[in-house]
């Protein structure tokens, strides 16, 4: 079992190599660990949260890897920043990882899920020595076209609901089963919405409102670390279109479909999210211990 720490840039669950925990997560204050391994740290989506990565930090850590997943600004344990933007989101990052390395210069492998993926690649664009390498899972380099009408109407349907007084609970139950692909299992789509029903909706708000402002596409040829672009098959949020595009424009990326799962694809589908996810790591792992 992973621990909560809450006394860091970003609170997380953090799992270490061979670590053994009681079965109920400890809240800790954490401490720097140089010699726990290669850093990684996941970033969620607009709807998530640091649990939602709680199978793919088991797996990442039996690869020898330190593992901390986030709550973004505003979410779980975490305080707000201001402004609410995805370049303040990219820079609690920054401070998450030189914390938990212990060294200005640090890195991570970053893993960002849907609004996520938009936080890992403005690090990259901002602060590029601070990524060692990135899995881009459901996500793109903007939110639509650029002449904001669309971006509009996308709030204003996003926001109906909580307009409406139905409350993230109400909002969730609308939306997770939307966003769900053909497989997706009960159990997990239920896991999904607890989630999405804990987002403070206030914090929900400024979220959207700020991945809507998001462009990168110019930066996508820019980076220069492995890069995972991955995606589910039924995904109407970050379609595999889109995925194949982004990773056209990355340099040596690495593209994966995920089969009958959609934009919730490490909730739904954990084991075949980390039968893609894996193999990309261990060669960065291993790669890391040669050097």
């Amino acid at each position: 079992m992973p621990r909560l720490v809450a006394d860091a840039p970003l609170a997380h669950l953090e799992w270490r190599p061979g670590w053994r925990h009681e079965s109920r997560p400890e809240r800790a204050a954490g401490a720097p660990a140089a010699a726990a391994g290669p850093l990684a740290v996941l970033l969620h989506g607009v709807g998530g949260g640091r649990q939602g990565f709680a199978h793919t930090g088991a797996a990442l850590a039996g690869l020898g890897m330190r593992v901390l997943a986030a709550d973004q600004p505003g979410y779980g344990h975490s305080a707000s920043i201001e402004p609410y933007d995805i370049a303040g989101m990219a820079e609690a990052v920054r401070r998450l990882i030189v914390w938990a390395a212990g060294d200005d210069d640090g890195s991570a492998l970053i893993v960002g899920h849907s609004m996520g993926g938009m936080v890992a690649q403005e690090l990259m664009a901002r602060t590029p020595q601070h990524a060692s390498a990135l899995v881009l899972a459901a996500t793109s380099p903007a939110f639509g076209p650029a002449d904001g009408a669309w971006q509009a109407e996308f709030l204003r349907s996003r926001f109906a609901p909580l307009d409406a007084g139905l409350g993230m609970p109400g909002l969730a139950a609308q939306l997770v089963p939307a966003m769900a692909g053909r497989d997706a299992r009960a159990e997990r789509l239920a896991e999904a919405r607890a989630l999405m029903a804990g987002v403070p909706e206030a914090t929900y708000r400024r979220a959207l409102a700020a991945l809507v402002r998001f462009d990168r596409r110019e930066a996508l040829a820019r980076i220069a670390v492995p890069t995972l672009v991955v995606t589910g098959e039924d995904d109407r949020t970050a379609a595999p279109e889109v995925a194949r595009r982004m990773a056209a424009r990355i340099a040596g990326a690495e593209l994966a479909i995920v089969p009958g799962t959609g934009h919730l694809l490490m909730l739904e589908q954990p084991e075949a999210f980390d039968r893609v996810l894996l193999p990309f790591v261990a060669r960065r792992v291993d790669a890391v211990r040669k050097e």
